[in-house]
């Protein structure tokens, strides 16, 4: 084939990949096929398929300013995570803060293209949260259990906002579950020796409250109703890992947990067609 009419094919090819005629795969296959690399003037990228390729492509058309902003981000980072220790408190928390709002913006614009890599950043904004105020509270001297105990008190009312807010449900119930936890550390601190009826009692209460909340709130909400609704389903067989746990009372814990899986899948079907709806 002759040179001339090997120009107008590679061209082709190119217009074809811009205007996505075809995809980037197929492109590559007929510029293998027809593109002359040392006589043909190929655009960067056009052979640069996958992840890395785009990557090296990304780089090579990188410009002065983006290579600055890169590395003066790198330096930031890195004296930050160095001197991090050597700061005032109110400066670490502000550090914490900001990177973990920058993770929740960053997943939250890109959560219309890649929703896995979107909920990836969110998940880690929110672990940078808790982590970094253990990390403080340590840092300082604050290891208390009230402190531990408000820290993650703190952070499960934030899941539970930013996962309503943001549509996230798994957000939204790790918040509740978080809560769950914290109920029962301070059970743990508060009470001695309970007795097998009053964990009971100091659980189901909760359970039947989230139960009302699911059906309060489906009219408005299914996604959240049904958050509520299996929080309430937790909740009801908590008083048996609440005895495993943290009370020395295990008689008939079998038994229990036994006859509480009958009484819930009871109450289940009769009421299925009213809890579906709240749900579904």
């Amino acid at each position: 084939m002759d040179q001339e009419r090997r120009q107008i094919i590679v061209k082709e090819i190119g217009h074809w990949r811009r205007s996505k005629l075809l995809p980037d795969q197929y492109c590559d296959f007929l510029l293998n096929l027809y593109a002359d690399p040392e006589t043909d003037e190929v655009a960067p990228g056009n052979y640069a398929t996958g992840t890395v390729g785009k990557a090296i492509a990304a780089v090579q058309q990188a410009t002065g300013r983006q290579w600055l902003l890169t590395f003066g981000t790198f330096t930031l980072i890195s004296f930050v995570v160095l001197y991090f220790n050597e700061f005032h408190p109110l400066l670490q928390i502000a550090v914490v803060i900001a990177a973990s709002a920058a993770f929740l913006r960053i997943g939250g614009k890109l959560r219309g293209r890649n929703e896995a890599a979107a909920l990836s950043l969110v998940g880690i904004g929110m672990l940078l949260i808790l982590g970094g105020g253990l990390y403080m509270l340590g840092l300082h001297g604050l290891d208390q259990w009230g402190w531990k105990a408000g820290l993650l008190g703190s952070c499960a009312l934030f899941w539970v906002i930013y996962g309503i807010a943001a549509r996230l449900p798994v957000l939204h119930l790790c918040g509740w579950l978080a809560s769950v936890l914290v109920y029962a550390w301070l059970l743990s601190r508060y009470t001695e020796g309970p007795q097998w009826y009053e964990i009971q009692l100091y659980w189901l209460p909760l359970s039947c409250l989230f139960a009302w909340s699911s059906w309060f709130v489906h009219r408005w909400s299914k996604p959240v109703s049904a958050v509520l609704f299996v929080t309430c389903l937790l909740i009801w067989f908590m008083p048996e890992l609440y005895s495993m746990l943290f009370s020395d009372t295990v008689l008939w814990l079998q038994l229990q947990l036994l006859v509480k899986i009958g009484i819930g899948g009871a109450l289940l079907f009769t009421m299925r067609k009213r809890w579906m709806v709240w749900v579904v």
